[in-house]
């Protein structure tokens, strides 16, 4: 039984290994209704936002969700697709790719999607998996360089649902892979295909996700982690210094955040006889809102307003073939030495879980009601 009464385990039921992949969320409409929701969730994380509750609480409810819920509403609208929201059908596309390319080397996990804030949540993917006998879980936050902000308050979820179940899994997490050889290659060959289809723009702005410039002196390490990730990737590319730059988007409120800023920097360049600019994001496994609208919309509007000629965004590595050979390497990394990750280990659990499916389908009360 589960804590709530539920029946989740079977005896005799065969051992369950699953990978979960985790990204940040999205709302579950592009409306100021959906998107306060997710907004209250998102904000209201004390790993996000640093601040004691009675201080910030008050803010974010009565001056913060009215006033952004409507404005993030509109921005989503600009890039709504008939799959819905782009960072979930991207990141399921990507899981499922995964899924596919681990099942064809002999692996028999499972691969499943959750999101941090909105749906499907850690809890829900995790309630699933605890009826099915799941034993053994590998979390992959989607996340290549690690932030409390982010990777953290992913494994906090994870830590606390598990921490209801009666059988915990044994449970193993990728804490990052912001210099992994494969991630650095799939990053860098997505730059040079978009650059060879379209030519090479004067210089090259690798943009992250901006954090109060306080979590870095606290311990953080997500800048180090960015700076070398940049350094890596330009150096695949064979990139002189002064053909590259590093910044960060996104930032809110007047606290000073991690710099240089993408948008001052984005500004400043057609003055510095920058033409042509190429960003490319490599904090973000998926295109979503901070791409697609902030980047790829409204910084090319400044860029050209400021008198450059283009900005030319160059997508994430979404479900690309190198980006699920990436991660399926660091997968198969992490899950060694598990039986669902050896070939021939993986077999002999297949057959023992189609037996038990059988055996379960022939008589339909759990094994331990037998007389």
């Amino acid at each position: 039984m589960s804590r709530s009464g539920s029946p989740v385990h079977r005896h005799g039921q065969v051992p369950r290994c699953g990978v979960l992949a985790v990204n940040l969320g999205t709302p579950s409409a592009p409306t100021a209704a959906a998107v306060r929701r997710y907004l209250a969730q998102f904000l209201g994380d004390r790993r996000v936002i640093e601040l004691p509750r009675a201080l910030w609480l008050p803010i974010l409810y009565g001056v913060i969700l009215p006033l952004r819920a409507p404005r993030s509403a509109h921005a989503y609208r600009q890039i709504w697709t008939e799959q819905g929201s782009p960072l979930l059908a991207h990141s399921q596309a990507l899981v499922d790719q995964l899924q596919k390319s681990l099942h064809d080397d002999g692996v028999i996990a499972d691969v499943r999607l959750a999101m941090r804030y909105g749906s499907p949540s850690i809890p829900e993917v995790l309630g699933r998996w605890q009826g099915e006998g799941l034993r053994r879980l590998l979390v992959l936050p989607l996340y290549p360089q690690y932030s409390a902000t982010t990777t953290a308050t992913a494994f906090d979820q994870v830590f606390e649902t598990l921490g209801r179940w009666r059988w915990s899994p044994e449970l193993r997490l990728i804490g990052d892979y912001h210099d992994d050889d494969r991630w650095i290659d799939a990053v860098a060959r997505s730059i040079h295909d978009f650059r060879q289809k379209n030519g090479v723009g004067d210089k090259l702005l690798l943009s992250f996700h901006g954090l109060p410039e306080r979590y870095l002196h606290a311990g953080d390490p997500y800048f180090c982690q960015c700076q070398t990730s940049a350094r890596r990737i330009a150096a695949a590319l064979d990139l002189p210094a002064d053909a590259w730059l590093v910044a960060f988007q996104s930032r809110v409120g007047r606290e000073r955040w991690l710099q240089p800023y993408t948008d001052a920097s984005i500004a400043a360049l057609p003055a510095q006889g920058v033409r042509r600019l190429d960003v490319v994001c490599p904090g973000f496994a998926a295109d979503c809102l901070e791409t697609l609208e902030e980047i790829a919309l409204r910084n090319a509007a400044d860029f050209v307003a400021a008198g450059g000629e283009a900005l030319r965004y160059i997508p994430a590595l979404n479900d690309s073939p190198a980006h699920v050979q990436a991660l399926a390497a660091l997968v198969r990394r992490h899950a060694a030495g598990w039986p669902e990750f050896d070939p021939e280990a993986a077999a002999r659990q297949a057959r023992l879980r189609a037996e038990s499916a059988a055996a379960q389908a022939a008589y339909a009360g759990p094994v331990g009601s037998r007389p």
